[in-house]
């Protein structure tokens, strides 16, 4: 796999520097094919991502420091003439040409987001920083993937777009939720005093292929144990509510977005289907055909009592809404999983 490191240059706000062109131009007849930067695109969301967008014919710069992104999620595209991958960490400005910018550089787990706070807080708004201004420079499109974590533990059920949220800024969750906050500002900022075209959505629990078996979410957490046969842990009493959202419904919507012309967001992105995480496990269990029982402990704090997304947003402005159903999904991930635990994919 061959992988670019860039050379880091100077703060976003004083270089007045041209543009690298990194368009691949292996084929002249593709000079001018959508260019697409993808951050995080070697992640679970974004290769899925970059994926799709190479379906359309486009060209996709696939920036990614691998910290939770993996190798094998984008191995099988490296071969496609079209595709081009930058080993780079978003909290350092680049210059790069781009017709759009899909933002989706951040860890999302709070195993991941934990592990170093201050890091997560610096790459969503750092890397919005240097996104956004690379999208002024260029005059680039630009999407914020942000997140249902700004509603924090909601008391507006179902959540629409217009509630504030009920937030803790300094909880153990706070360097992720308030992260995605300032990016959201950032975002709005840059489009009303520089007139950036920006798009903000807000992405709602999203499973399936390629997610990391040891990322701490529940749909992973539950598969990976059901297909070991340990305890299925659930935290609390397992009567919290999640929505769950696959992911190929997923990079429908935030296609959507960018493809529209009349509509900056934020949008809510996620399946308005919603499950206790007790009925997820059984689900699991059953689907699998697992011998683990159900261990509890005790709830984290600040964890959301109820997420679901009002979508109603979506459907009107983007025509879009998921259409995968859980077992559906949970079938193909479980699938993807025992593949992954049995040593059938690659590294």
């Amino acid at each position: 796999m061959r992988i670019f490191t860039c050379r880091i240059i100077g703060p976003y706000d004083i270089i007045e520097q041209p543009a690298i062109k990194l368009k691949l131009g292996r084929d002249r007849n593709r000079i001018m094919a959508t260019v697409n930067l993808v951050t995080g695109g070697a992640g679970f969301i974004g290769s899925h991502l970059c994926e799709y967008l190479l379906a359309r014919g486009e060209e996709v710069i696939c920036l990614d420091n691998f910290f939770t992104g993996r190798k094998r999620n984008i191995r099988y595209l490296i071969n496609n003439p079209r595709f081009e991958v930058i080993r780079h960490d978003v909290i350092q400005p680049i210059l790069l040409e781009t017709d759009r910018v899909f933002n989706l550089a951040c860890p999302a787990s709070p195993i991941h987001y934990q592990h170093n706070p201050v890091k997560t807080i610096k790459t969503s708004v750092m890397g919005a920083l240097n996104m956004l201004g690379l999208a002024r420079r260029v005059k680039a499109r630009i999407l914020q993937a942000s997140t249902s974590e700004v509603y924090g533990d909601p008391l507006e059920h179902p959540q629409r777009e217009s509630y504030w949220g009920n937030v803790n800024p300094t909880g153990p969750r706070s360097c992720y939720d308030e992260g995605k906050r300032v990016a959201e500002s950032l975002f709005f900022e840059y489009h009303r005093q520089n007139g950036v075209d920006i798009r903000v959505v807000r992405i709602f629990n999203t499973y399936g292929p390629r997610m990391q078996p040891d990322d701490g979410r529940v749909v992973s957490n539950f598969i990976v144990q059901a297909l070991r046969n340990e305890p299925i842990t659930i935290y609390g009493d397992g009567s919290q509510t999640r929505s769950f959202c696959y992911v190929d419904d997923l990079v429908r919507g935030l296609v959507a977005m960018m493809d529209q012309n009349q509509f900056t967001g934020p949008v809510n992105l996620g399946n308005p289907g919603e499950f206790t995480i007790l009925e997820l496990a059984q689900m699991v269990i059953e689907m699998t055909g697992s011998r683990s029982a159900l261990e509890y402990r005790p709830l984290p704090p600040n964890d959301p009592a109820r997420r679901r997304p009002d979508i109603s947003l979506a459907r009107e402005k983007l025509g879009w809404e998921p259409t995968v159903p859980l077992r559906e999904g949970l079938e193909k991930t479980i699938a993807y999983f025992d593949a992954l635990l049995s040593g059938r994919l690659p590294e």
